[in-house]
């Protein structure tokens, strides 16, 4: 049957396929400026304090009795556990844990949170091969920056059809950072790349559920996947990007292609990565950001407050504008969950989004005196909050950039103390002070298997 559907493509797109694939294979080892290296080892350790903060959670237990069903051979650590399983197995569920308490890096720009795929795929490979620090942390800058200057070609139009960008992006900063590991020429590498984009996962329907966390796990094992079966000679289109029926030209209306290929080795995304002081999706956090401010400023009780008026950005409520969560997963997706832990706590960490914390008489309290409003003036990284009392006072506090965003980036001393809240009760204090120190030394490490050892219970 013949099919009149008229699509508009762009026939004449550059081979960005060929490009990433070039600085993939190509690019000088560490060429780049202290920053980004920098930037790089900030982002190994919050990848790594939120895999194993998470490590226990019952949707790492559910996912790894899965695995188990294929017996998988002892090849990889899934930090925090005692367990060793298959590559594949451990990029799927370290992928998992990263993010199961959205406390990952992000990405603000696109809204990707880079490190989930890239790091859970190339740490399993690098530690299965022996290989060096100094080429994971190599692996992870490129394959940041592959998946992420794909994202800035296709977001937002991407991420408004329903995409959850980290999974749709993430395969191919994975396959790109683990064809580096594989040391592959840029005929294969183009090959992995473009074994991985017939491989997009997940969609924003998940969120509030365990299935928005195997995205990104989902997403590391298929970039793994297709860089082994590129080495092995595994085919694929060399246009799988920007062909008319490629990747990108089929799931967003949006392709600026010299979002991929401009400064393509002279800037690197990584280096405008950010990392979360508060556990939940990033549009609620200047509301959380402005509440623990105007409670630390009133110093008064909860019961003293009336009312909570909320101001947003409308992706604010489409994104969290859960009434009613049921679990802590769902809390992480309520703007006035999350505004009514601030204001109790003062803090909005793991334990303010548990399933208690959710189901907590005193919270559901205040959640209900939570009342927000969506403004297209207000600008998706900010917030108006205004607090009426039952004394007849009104206190008003506009947030322009929450802690954690560029603007108001996280220094190394807050994110080591991040380190230590999420992987202190899982593995000890010493053994958390072990692991910076290894995160610290990795560029010098002659093997990732220290890392990993000591990511392990012992």
């Amino acid at each position: 049957m013949a099919h009149n559907t008229q699509v508009k493509a762009d026939a004449s797109a550059p081979p960005v396929t060929r490009q990433l694939a070039e600085f993939v294979a190509g690019h000088p080892s560490g060429g780049w400026t202290a920053v980004v290296e920098h930037e790089a080892q900030r982002t190994l350790l919050n990848w790594l304090g939120c895999a194993i903060g998470a490590s226990r959670h019952a949707a790492i237990e559910a996912a790894l009795a899965a695995m188990r069903e294929f017996e998988p051979a002892g090849q990889a650590t899934v930090v925090g556990r005692a367990e060793r399983v298959d590559m594949g197995s451990a990029s799927l569920l370290n992928g998992i844990a990263s993010h199961t308490f959205d406390f990952d890096d992000t990405h603000l720009r696109t809204i990707i949170h880079p490190a989930g795929p890239v790091l859970s795929a190339a740490l399993a490979l690098a530690e299965h091969g022996g290989m060096s620090g100094r080429a994971l942390l190599d692996a992870l800058v490129i394959g940041v920056d592959v998946e992420c200057r794909v994202g800035n070609a296709i977001y937002p139009d991407h991420y408004d059809r329903g995409w959850h960008i980290t999974g749709s992006t993430g395969m191919l900063g994975a396959a790109a950072g683990c064809a580096r590991l594989l040391r592959l020429d840029v005929a294969r590498t183009t090959m992995a790349l473009g074994i991985a984009a017939s491989q997009p996962v997940g969609v924003r329907e998940q969120f509030g559920s365990m299935t928005k966390s195997l995205h990104p796990g989902a997403a590391a094992r298929v970039g793994l996947t297709a860089a082994l079966m590129a080495k092995h000679g595994y085919t694929a289109s060399e246009r799988a990007l920007e062909a008319p029926r490629g990747l990108l030209q089929t799931y967003s209306a949006k392709c600026d292609w010299r979002e991929i290929h401009e400064g393509l080795g002279e800037r690197f995304e990584i280096a405008t990565n950010t990392y979360k002081p508060f556990a939940c999706g990033i549009v609620i956090h200047p509301s959380i950001d402005g509440c623990i401010q105007l409670r630390d400023e009133l110093r008064v009780s909860s019961d003293a407050i009336e009312r909570v008026e909320l101001v947003v950005h409308p992706l604010v409520l489409e994104l969290t504008g859960k009434r009613m969560p049921r679990s802590g997963l769902e809390g992480k997706f309520s703007v006035y969950h999350a505004c009514a832990a601030a204001l109790l706590f003062g803090m909005a960490g793991e334990p303010q989004f548990s399933d208690a914390c959710v189901a907590d008489p005193s919270v559901v309290e205040v959640r209900d005196r939570v009342h927000a409003r969506a403004d297209t003036s207000i600008a998706e990284a900010a917030a108006e909050i205004t607090l009426m009392l039952r004394d007849g006072r009104t206190m008003h506090k506009r947030i322009e950039h929450a802690i954690g965003s560029l603007q108001r980036p996280m220094s190394d001393v807050a994110l080591r103390e991040k380190f230590h809240r999420l992987v202190d009760p899982i593995l000890s204090a010493d053994a958390a002070t072990t692991l910076v120190g290894l995160c610290e030394e990795l560029p010098r490490a002659s093997s990732v298997r220290a890392l990993t050892a000591a990511a392990r219970p012992g």
